[in-house]
């Protein structure tokens, strides 16, 4: 359905703010736990309550609480994290949240991939520690994690622990595939060791969109050592698990890790699951059960963007211990609780954010876009062209720009040019982030965007390039229909 507006008021923006909740109660739960912003979860529950947390692509975690897992459905995220050092300040993505021994007794050591600004070539996995025993923090910078003879891109840092030793498990390039290693560590924080290969994308299950293997997470049963694995491109619908089992006694010998030879977990079309991957597992309130938490979209048009949600479900095990995660349901599906969990779903249609497209008044289909961070017009659709409208950062009668793709970038403009920035919380960030929607420049039934901090300028083009035009200089027809556009 296309929404175009007319005669806009600050006060017509309400209604891009709003969304419904229904709070019907019913006894277990459905998926998922959040309405989006769920990538590469991770959860956990201890002494009483369920700790929820999710990539950011920001500069910041949050961490949602409940005793019940429904319960998580509506926690407030509570910030336990803030970074403002560049060369780890951004692109927080894959967190994961262990309690281990440290000096000073059990700490939480809670470990991410982050980079720089602007690029995600620089990733590389870092940990924060706990100052007491709390999943809430407060927490501290810890270290970043590498192999030093190795010291190259890498994500997804995650922890074996196995006969009193520390594992790190993780994701990196090699070539043109990406792969999974595992490397000693003598402490929460740091490698002793070179890294091993001990897997690498083989099966053409494992190759759709990319050769990938990512996102490493141990999993223990009954004295079996396995290691589960996201495959294939998250830009597809067919991202989906594998699972290596530790057939020997030393986990750093690679032949000791053995590949199933099909995929574990994928998508399921009937239920309208889809890249079902980046998985954790917990396990229920009495100890007797594991559940899997992972993400998915529930459209194959979905790519590796922040409409990703997290939803959970229990899992089995056959006659020989192999873990049997089962078919991804659907979102209307009624999940028992886990055992011990006597929530309530408030069933919350929580509604996911209004998605706004920017289309060229002059350019039918020509949208505006972001690619590496930088925008121009383009002829798609896709998550790049997606944008969710906020209350204005430094004035709540004018809007700020979300980009669905990036949650936490916004759109900003900077000595004449137009990007999408993660927000770093200063004054001229709220101002280069606020914008101001006047009656289009071509058109008064359209609209266009006014700088907040540079009144009297406009996204238009330049050259070809979108940047920002003061009014004064749109002289011609085509200028003016450059400057407006239809806001969809």
């Amino acid at each position: 359905m296309q929404i175009l507006f007319k005669n806009l008021k600050p006060v017509l923006l309400i209604g891009l703010f709003l969304f419904g909740l229904s709070y019907a109660q019913e006894t277990g739960f459905r998926n998922p736990l959040n309405p989006n912003g769920g990538a590469d979860p991770w959860l956990s529950y201890y002494e009483g309550n369920y700790y929820l947390t999710s990539t950011t692509w920001a500069s910041t975690w949050y961490m949602r609480k409940s005793p019940t897992l429904a319960g998580l459905k509506t926690a407030e995220p509570v910030e336990i994290y803030y970074e403002t050092e560049a060369s780890r300040c951004c692109n927080f993505w894959a967190p994961e949240f262990h309690l281990l021994d440290g000096p000073n007794g059990k700490r939480w050591y809670f470990y991410y991939s982050a980079g720089t600004a602007n690029t995600l070539d620089n990733q590389h996995t870092h940990v924060l520690e706990s100052e007491g025993s709390d999943p809430m923090g407060p927490y501290h910078y810890k270290a970043r994690i590498f192999d030093a003879s190795h010291d190259t891109w890498a994500i997804d840092g995650s922890i074996l622990e196995l006969n009193s030793n520390l594992y790190f498990l993780f994701s990196a390039w090699e070539g043109s595939f990406q792969n999974l290693y595992i490397a000693p560590m003598e402490n929460p924080w740091t490698i002793n060791g070179s890294r091993v290969l001990i897997s690498t994308p083989s099966y053409p299950w494992e190759t759709q969109g990319g050769n990938t293997n990512e996102g490493p997470v141990a999993l223990r049963h009954n004295g079996d050592t396995f290691i589960v694995f996201s495959a294939s491109s998250c830009a597809t619908p067919d991202y989906k698990l594998g699972i290596l089992k530790l057939v020997g006694d030393d986990p750093m010998i690679a032949s000791n890790w053995e590949k199933h030879p099909e995929p574990i977990f994928e998508r399921a079309d009937e239920n309208a699951v889809f890249a079902s991957g980046h998985n954790g597992f917990f396990t229920s309130p009495d100890g007797t059960e594991t559940w899997i938490v992972y993400h998915a979209n529930d459209s194959t048009d979905r790519s590796c963007d922040g409409r990703r949600t997290t939803r959970a479900q229990k899992i089995s095990w056959d006659d020989d211990g192999f873990p049997l995660l089962g078919v991804p349901v659907s979102s209307s599906t009624v999940i028992a609780n886990p055992s011990g969990d006597t929530g309530s779903d408030p069933l919350p249609d929580v509604g996911r954010p209004e998605i706004s497209y920017f289309e060229s008044y002059g350019l039918e289909g020509s949208f505006l876009q972001h690619r590496n961070f930088v925008v121009s017009p383009g002829y798609s659709t896709s998550a790049d062209a997606q944008f969710v409208i906020r209350p204005g950062l430094a004035d709540e009668n004018a809007i700020s720009i979300e980009s669905i793709n990036y949650p936490g970038y916004f759109l900003r403009q900077q000595q004449g040019q137009i990007f999408i920035s993660s927000d770093d919380r200063s004054d001229s960030f709220n101002d280069e982030a606020t914008w101001y929607l006047r009656p289009g420049l071509a058109d008064a039934d359209a609209v266009s965007l006014e700088a907040y901090a540079l009144p009297g300028s406009y996204i238009g083009k330049r050259f070809g390039i979108t940047t920002l035009v003061k009014a004064s200089d749109l002289k011609t027809e085509l200028e003016l229909e450059d400057a407006t556009f239809f806001l969809k």
